[in-house]
């Protein structure tokens, strides 16, 4: 039952803070940014949020840079939004699962050739 009861909890947050995101923040560096994920501890102490963003690692740098530096106002609208126990304190990391999915497809592309060509 804890396990369904996280996963509410990691979505609640994931909800709010993709809102927040999509309204704006005010901080520039914070460009295309899109939560993936978001990993909260049992204790709702800490938040793991993972972001995707659009652009190179130069790009990337400052968009967690500032997402981390918007932090606290951040937790403040989780705290204002959802009725929780406690607020969790968040981490914002990148999630590099997009670019395994794309190197992996290409690496597949590249030992088997695709179905169209055998047939051509």
């Amino acid at each position: 039952m804890a396990g369904a009861r996280m996963r509410r909890v990691n979505e609640a947050v994931r909800e709010v803070l993709s809102s927040q995101l999509a309204q704006g923040l005010k901080d520039p560096r914070i460009g295309f940014v899109t939560v993936t994920g978001v990993d909260t501890s049992p204790d709702l102490r800490f938040a793991r949020v993972y972001v995707s963003v659009l652009g190179d690692e130069d790009e990337r740098h400052a968009a967690l840079d500032g997402l981390t530096s918007s932090r606290g106002f951040l937790q403040s609208q989780i705290a204002h939004e959802l009725r929780m126990k406690r607020t969790p304190a968040l981490s914002f990391l990148y999630d590099e699962t997009v670019e395994r999915a794309d190197r992996m497809s290409r690496l597949i592309d590249e030992v088997a050739p695709r179905d169209e060509d055998e047939g051509a």
